[in-house]
């Protein structure tokens, strides 16, 4: 009967899946990970991180999959409410992304990650006073994050703030020139803007 693997190895080949995953090998992570799980089917770290790697690679079905199995055995698996708020989001199912969400970001505050993912869910979901102030959340936390600010600036724009939302996106393209979102919201910005002004005279001419 072979004897479990000392905790110590266990840790070093979760690092070191962990640096595969950062250096966006997640395949060459995965091996790493699926050989701790078999030699341990409860390893929730394991779970957690086949679920992120799953999730990188666009495989949803077994990001959800790997997600669940963690939550099953660790009710308190932040990462795994996270991945399943994340990917109810994806598939625009706000409610229980938000139910999710909340319960990663109660396991896990001040993740500037996963209030991201909870303001953009609160505020796709109708919930958009507390979606905004969920995302200045996260940007207070991660004031570079191009996700946030990009998130954030949608939000704003949607909510007819055009100055707010076009300082948000010149700070992302400040910090990538190249973002090709937060170019596309910029022109939309200036479109929706000077619509806005168009119609303002002709209105009062109505009147």
């Amino acid at each position: 009967m072979l004897s479990d693997p000392p905790l110590s190895d266990v840790l070093e080949r979760l690092e070191r899946a962990e640096q595969l995953k950062l250096n966006g090998a997640h395949q060459e992570a995965l091996v790493i990970l699926e050989e701790l799980l078999l030699e341990d089917p409860e390893n929730v770290s394991a779970l957690e991180e086949i679920a992120d790697n799953e999730l990188s690679l666009g495989r949803f079905d077994r990001a959800e999959t790997a997600a669940r199995r963690a939550i099953l055995l660790d009710a308190e698996s932040y990462t795994g409410h996270y991945i399943l708020g994340f990917l109810h989001s994806r598939g625009e199912d706000w409610t229980s992304a938000s139910t999710s969400l909340r319960k990663a970001n109660a396991l896990k505050p001040n993740n500037a990650e996963i209030l991201r993912c909870l303001g953009w869910a609160l505020f796709s979901g109708g919930q958009r006073a507390q979606g905004i102030v969920t995302l200045e959340r996260a940007l207070n936390l991660d004031a570079e994050s191009t996700l946030v600010l990009c998130d954030l600036g949608v939000a704003y724009l949607q909510a007819q703030n055009f100055p707010k939302a076009k300082t948000l996106f010149l700070h992302a393209l400040n910090l990538e020139p190249n973002n090709q979102r937060a170019q596309e919201c910029l022109q939309a910005v200036e479109r929706l803007a000077k619509l806005a002004q168009d119609i303002k005279p002709r209105e009062k001419a109505r009147k």
